[in-house]
C-alpha cells in the first residue's frame, strides 16, 4: 500500500513542475526563453508555452508602440542662430534578442536613454543644413521622412524600430535676441502693410474727393444754366403779359412807369432832388390844369 504522503508530496512536485514548465504570452507581449542567460528562443509569439523547469527563465516585453517625450533640445540653424524644438518619438521592439542584450536585459528606460541621443543628433544633423525660414515653414511630415531613415539606422543595434518622429512645437530661446528680432521684423512688416494700406486710403479719397468736386461743378453749372434759361423765359413772359396789358392804355402805363422811378429814386428815405417845377419828371405831382 502506497504512503499517502508520498502520493502527495509527489502530485506536489508533478504541479510544481508542471506550473514552472508552462507560461502565457499576452497579446501586447513577446517574449524569449533564457537557458543559463543564454537566449535560446526568441520573438515568442502570443500563446501558451512551454520551458524547462529550474533552467529555462522567459523574459517578456511590449511590443505596442511605446513613446518617448524628453526634455526640449536646443540646435543651430545653417545661419547660426538658436531654435528650442520639442519632440516626441514612437518606437517598438523589432528585435526582442537584440533589444535584450543592448540595453542591459531588456530595460526600457535603459533603451530610452540610448535612444535618445540618437535622434537628437538626427535632429540635429538636419537642422543645421537649413535656415531658420525652412525649419518653421518645412512641413511635419517632410521633417519626419527626412529622419526616420537616419535614426533607425541607428536604432537597429538596439533592436528597436521607430515608426514616427514627431515635433510638437519649435521655439526661439527667452535668452537670446533671436525672438526680439523675429518680433521687430514682424513688426516692421505689419507696419509697412499698414503704411501701405494707408497711403492707398488717402489716395483713394482724393480721388474721391476730386470726383465730388467735379460733379459739383458741373451740377452747379448746369443748375445756372437751366436757371438762367428759366430766368429769360420768365423776362421774356412778363414783358410779352406786360406790354400787352399797357398797350391797351399808354395813359396809364406812363403814369404807372413814372410811379414806378419815384419809387426807386426815393426808396432810402435820403434822397434830395432839385429839379424844374415845369420837369417832365415831376408831371404826375403837379395839380390839375386850369
Amino acid at each position: 500500500m502506497r504512503n499517502p504522503t508520498a502520493v502527495l508530496t509527489g502530485a506536489l512536485i508533478a504541479l510544481m513542475v508542471l506550473f514552472t514548465s508552462v507560461f502565457v504570452v499576452n497579446e501586447s507581449q513577446t517574449a524569449i526563453v533564457l537557458n543559463l542567460g543564454k537566449v535560446v528562443r526568441s520573438n515568442i509569439q502570443p500563446g501558451l508555452h512551454f520551458k524547462v523547469p529550474f533552467v529555462e527563465q522567459v523574459r517578456k516585453f511590449d511590443r505596442r508602440l511605446l513613446t518617448l517625450d524628453d526634455q526640449p533640445e536646443r540646435y543651430l540653424t545653417a545661419e547660426k542662430k538658436d531654435v528650442e524644438v520639442d519632440f516626441f518619438v514612437k518606437w517598438k521592439i523589432k528585435d526582442v534578442t537584440a533589444f535584450y542584450k543592448a540595453t542591459s536585459g531588456g530595460n526600457e528606460t535603459d533603451a530610452e536613454a540610448r535612444l535618445t541621443p540618437i535622434v537628437k543628433n538626427a535632429l540635429r544633423n538636419d537642422i543645421n543644413q537649413q535656415t531658420l525660414q525652412q525649419v518653421v515653414s518645412s512641413g511635419r511630415a517632410e521633417v519626419t521622412k527626412r529622419l526616420l531613415s537616419s535614426i533607425n539606422a541607428g536604432a537597429a543595434t538596439l533592436g528597436i524600430e521607430v515608426a514616427d518622429v514627431r515635433i510638437k512645437r519649435i521655439n526661439f530661446p527667452q535668452d537670446t535676441d533671436i525672438l526680439k528680432s523675429v518680433f521687430d521684423r514682424m513688426s516692421s512688416e505689419r507696419l509697412q502693410v499698414a503704411n501701405a494700406l494707408k497711403a492707398e486710403g488717402f489716395a483713394e479719397a482724393e480721388r474721391i474727393r476730386s470726383e465730388a468736386e467735379r460733379e459739383s461743378q458741373v451740377i452747379l453749372a448746369e443748375a445756372q444754366r437751366d436757371g438762367q434759361k428759366v430766368r429769360g423765359t420768365g423776362d421774356s413772359e412778363v414783358a410779352r403779359i406786360s406790354a400787352a396789358a399797357y398797350g391797351q392804355d399808354a395813359e396809364f402805363y406812363a403814369f404807372y412807369r413814372s410811379l414806378e422811378a419815384y419809387k426807386a429814386s426815393f426808396a432810402d428815405g435820403k434822397t434830395t432832388m432839385v429839379l424844374d417845377p415845369d420837369s417832365e419828371y415831376l408831371k404826375y405831382f403837379g395839380g390839375s390844369k386850369r
